[in-house]
């Protein structure tokens, strides 16, 4: 919570990243095209063409996002992932302030697992990373960001990687051209309130009496 309130500073972006798996399914049937006074046809059966994968990189304070849709979301294709954002995305940042959950692919280790030790060094030393609390995913505005994919995007049918690459570029180019931000308003405070149980209860000790035993 304390990342989300610092102020916007360029050069220690506050970037968001989570993944997403999507079904790819083809048609069965050709479907009908609408025309007046009646709606597209879809026939309800369809084929499986397996999965794909999407990760999305977000900064929220500037209305900024990026998908990557790969065939899995293994350590390696994390830590490619976080490459391209460090050196294509943010190259003249000092550092990138990543927030994530704490999903097993997501650690520096990835890293050194997919580049040579100098190059997954120089890499991990510009990130600065905040993991979401276990069960406390939510706290990640990148899924934020998925679920507005979801709606305006993902729910049709997709039969193919390259289509699917096709269809989340174009939603990701008009959702940038908007700048559309998300106004963040789950501060500290309410934590402490709605997720009391998480906090440690403070007890308040007696002062000290030197003539007690």
């Amino acid at each position: 919570m304390e990342v989300y309130t610092r102020p916007y500073d360029e050069r220690f972006p506050q970037v968001c990243l989570d993944e997403k798996s999507k079904q790819l399914v083809g048609e069965v049937r050709e479907p009908l095209a609408a025309r007046p006074g009646r709606a597209a046809r879809y026939d309800y059966e369809y084929e499986r063409e397996g999965t794909a994968n999407l990760f999305i990189v977000c900064e929220p304070l500037v209305g900024w996002r990026h998908i990557s849709v790969t065939e899995r979301r293994t350590k390696i294709d994390w830590a490619h992932c976080v490459k391209d954002l460090v050196d294509l995305h943010y190259p003249e940042a000092e550092r990138v302030v990543l927030v994530m959950d704490n999903l097993n692919t997501h650690t520096p280790a990835a890293l050194y697992e997919a580049f040579v030790p100098a190059e997954a060094r120089r890499i991990a030393r510009k990130l600065e990373i905040h993991y979401t609390p276990k069960h406390g995913s939510w706290l990640n505005m990148a899924e934020i960001e998925l679920s507005v994919l979801a709606r305006q995007c993902l729910n049709q049918r997709i039969p193919d990687q390259q289509t699917l690459a096709e269809e989340v570029g174009a939603w990701e180019q008009e959702r940038n051209a908007a700048e559309s931000s998300i106004e963040w308003r789950f501060t500290s405070t309410d934590a402490r309130i709605k997720l009391k149980y998480l906090y440690p209860e403070i007890v308040e000790e007696p002062p000290y009496d030197p003539n007690l035993p």
